[in-house]
């Protein structure tokens, strides 16, 4: 099974969906570009969370936060003076780990050793702050510093009264926002699944008080339920709620949703009851008032906040590894990528069954047909069965061929890349019959 992570690796490098970043320079450690079709999988998984979150709900608006916060934010939060991990050194190979890492890598008699080397001439865990430090303006000193966010929460709980105001949302009710974020970590790896730069998905959902634990309950269901409908079976996920000595200082309960990686089950999304410890501090640091006026009750209080919060390169491995496949096709071994039509980078291909003049018109007039509706690509190079195979990686979940009886009778042939099936439809029928079945 860890064979699996390879091949989705090859894969997404062969295909043009991930590279390694600086690669002409010997590449820069967990640094990742995305490729032509991984920028395109990359949007669509942002675009199907912020259609489930914003788009199709009437209480939940959006937000997009500076990256660069005043100092006083990350105090107020407690990352300047919490958000650090234990790190050990190795004396023998000079490498970094984090502590629970080395529990991975026991020897025999339970010692510690360092998982590099195999080395037990470790030092003693010192704490590793996560925040990248910068400086702002011409000025190198003090007062210039400040941090690249290590999540997009908090520009979500600074901004709770402008958003309440001028949104005339009352709780509960959520503020989403999807952006980069960026942690220092000492052993990123495993690909995508842990980066020191990534994207995040976070949502904030502000509540009363007493309904703090019915709406944890609720969203950590309807989480669930995102993944399972965008593809990725129900065996390979799991929800697990977080022992008493695992959560944050600030929870009153964290769940995960967790996927079964190839190395074992990690961390998907994480949805916690942040209860209204957030508020209360930035209220505190910053003199002003950050809590609800139930203007129909004449109760004042400060919203509980459920945090359900994913990062993109995670789900976008996971719906990878869950949709990758191989089977045989007329003897020959096809490699299948089963994304879900709405996260596929390429909804169809637009195939022309010979280069010839007479049928390449036809086939760029049937491009210009679907383009403004779908996502598309165009091949014509080598034969029919080898272009089929590379759409079939690039997980597209249809073709449309253009054959010499299309000149003809004004039809394409439709083949669909999990059935395998091919129908005939008119040319003039095309659009609504994909989006139909994209819908």
């Amino acid at each position: 099974m860890a064979d699996l992570t390879e091949q989705v690796v090859n894969l997404a490098r062969r295909r043009g969906f991930v590279f390694p970043s600086s690669e002409i320079y010997g590449g820069f450690r967990s640094t990742y570009d995305y490729g032509p079709l991984g920028v395109l999988l990359k949007r669509n998984v942002m675009e199907a969370w912020w259609r489930s979150m914003v788009q199709e709900r009437h209480d939940i608006v959006g937000l997009d936060s500076a990256i660069l916060m005043a100092p006083k934010v990350w105090e107020a939060s407690g990352h300047l003076a919490t958000f650090t991990d234990p790190m050990v050194d190795c004396r023998s190979c000079k490498s970094r780990w984090r502590e629970d890492k080395l529990e991975e890598s026991l020897d025999a008699e339970g010692r510690r050793r360092c998982p590099g080397c195999g080395s037990r001439d470790l030092t003693e865990s010192r704490p590793f702050h996560l925040m990248f430090k910068t400086n702002v303006g011409p000025v190198d000193d003090a007062g210039s510093v400040a941090y690249l966010r290590p999540e997009t929460a908090q520009g979500i709980f600074i901004n709770f009264a402008n958003v309440a105001q001028t949104s005339r949302k009352k709780p509960p009710f959520g503020v989403a926002q999807q952006g980069k974020s960026f942690r220092n970590e000492i052993t990123p790896g495993n690909f995508i699944f842990r980066t020191r730069e990534f994207e995040q998905m976070e949502m904030e959902y502000f509540v009363p008080p007493d309904e703090g634990p019915k709406w944890f309950e609720y969203w950590c269901g309807a989480r669930l339920a995102w993944y399972t409908g965008l593809g990725i079976p129900a065996d390979k996920l799991r929800l697990r709620h977080h022992d008493p000595q695992e959560l944050s200082h600030y929870s009153a309960g964290t769940a995960d949703v967790e996927f079964d990686y190839p190395w074992g089950w990690g961390e998907l999304e994480g949805i916690a009851n942040r209860t209204n410890y957030d508020l209360t501090q930035h209220a505190t640091f910053s003199g002003q008032k950050l809590e609800w006026f139930d203007q129909a009750s004449g109760e004042r209080y400060v919203p509980h906040v459920i945090e359900p919060a994913a990062g993109v390169g995670r789900s976008m491995m996971a719906f990878m590894l869950a949709a990758y496949s191989e089977d045989e096709v007329g003897g020959e071994l096809r490699t299948v990528l089963r994304l879900h039509p709405r996260l596929a980078p390429i909804k169809v291909a637009v195939l022309p069954l010979s280069k010839k003049e007479t049928l390449v018109p036809t086939a760029h007039r049937v491009l210009k047909l679907l383009q403004p509706h779908l996502m598309c690509d165009y091949d014509e190079t080598q034969s029919i069965g080898r272009r089929y195979r590379r759409q079939d990686e690039a997980g597209t979940p249809w073709c449309v061929t253009v054959d010499f009886d299309s000149l003809e009778d004004q039809a394409v042939t439709v083949r669909d890349r999990d059935t395998l099936v091919q129908d005939r439809i008119p040319i003039t029928d095309l659009v609504s019959e994909l989006t139909r079945r994209l819908r």
